[in-house]
């Protein structure tokens, strides 16, 4: 007979499910105190764990530094060999452990009580010694785990959604938003996602501002040099004022005769769309795709009035994964 094991996965994950539940009930006022003490914190928050737990606590730890909180792991079993030398009394510790009483933590939980380290503890026993002792205790449900009831994962299921939640919740506390994200993630496709218009413009002589008293044929000029298709029009107090494109070029040349020796600014296209530098490149194509524009130009928060970069279409096109 064919067995089901659709259905055993089915069961793990329902027990995963049911433990999530339970966990989001107890967030509260001891998650509160957490967040307070770590969004405080003037030096490193330190995770620790054994087995999973020591797993769950490495991931946690990355997502915290991911998010702008400074995290490291230590080893559980080496703390008794030096390691405990890497606490400081500033930092902030948290300890997770399904019991509370695993014998590898007993040293650091006496070691953090000695030296005044404030000590955030995560298990299910209230019982325990690591309950005992925290001076925050995130007390997580028991939960039914998989495999005839012995395998770690709706624990460390639940552990590491709490985990998730300080972390995220910590992020938001400190306004710690997509630009300081991308900051620590600048590789691979998520950077990429990630890019913001500065990142991408034209900035300084790659930029072809021409003067609004300049002839057509001067401007003429400028567009074929700098092959943007477009040229920025600025006034005398260097403000842009205008954008004068192919399109004005064809436009212009319908209607009228004897182009050459007049001013640009009888051309230009006023008040030209500019986009904040800051704003992500993702959000540029959407922009351009609306308009049904080639070109943006880009200002600063400081002066909207004055292009700082341009950005083409062309420089949007090969960030592919956006």
């Amino acid at each position: 007979m064919k067995k089901n094991y659709s259905k055993i996965g089915k069961d793990v994950i329902d027990l995963e499910i049911n433990a999530l539940k339970k966990v989001k009930k107890i967030i509260g006022k001891s998650f509160n105190e957490a967040i307070d003490l770590i969004s405080k914190c003037k030096s490193k928050v330190i995770l620790c764990g054994v087995g999973k737990s020591g797993l769950i606590a490495a991931k946690i730890s990355a997502t915290l530094s991911s998010v702008g909180t400074s995290s490291f792991t230590i080893s559980a079993s080496n703390s008794s060999h030096g390691d405990l030398g890497s606490i400081s009394k500033k930092d902030i510790l948290i300890l997770i452990s399904y019991s509370g009483n695993t014998e590898e933590l007993k040293n650091i939980i006496q070691y953090a009580n000695r030296y005044g380290i404030k000590l955030i503890g995560i298990m299910s026993k209230k019982n325990s010694l690591l309950y005992k002792n925290s001076n925050i205790k995130l007390l997580l449900p028991e939960v039914k785990e998989s495999g005839y009831g012995i395998v770690p994962t709706s624990s460390t299921t639940a552990q590491l959604a709490l985990g998730d939640a300080l972390a995220i919740t910590l992020m938001y506390q400190k306004k710690f938003g997509k630009l300081d994200f991308k900051k620590f993630h600048p590789s691979g496709s998520l950077g990429k996602k990630l890019k913001t218009v500065e990142d991408i413009m034209l900035t300084k002589n790659k930029i072809p501002f021409i003067d609004e008293n300049s002839s057509f044929n001067e401007a003429i000029k400028l567009i074929n040099l700098k092959k943007l298709g477009v040229a920025i029009v600025r006034n005398k107090k260097k403000e842009t004022i205008g954008i004068f494109t192919d399109g004005d070029i064809k436009r212009s040349l319908q209607y009228q005769k004897n182009l050459k020796d007049l001013k640009i600014k009888s051309f230009m296209t006023k008040k030209p769309i500019s986009v904040d530098k800051d704003i992500l490149a993702a959000k540029a194509i959407a922009i351009m795709n609306e308009k049904k524009i080639t070109s943006l130009c880009v200002h600063s928060k400081v002066n909207k009035k004055k292009t700082i970069g341009i950005i083409h279409i062309h420089n949007l096109i090969s960030m592919s994964s956006i």
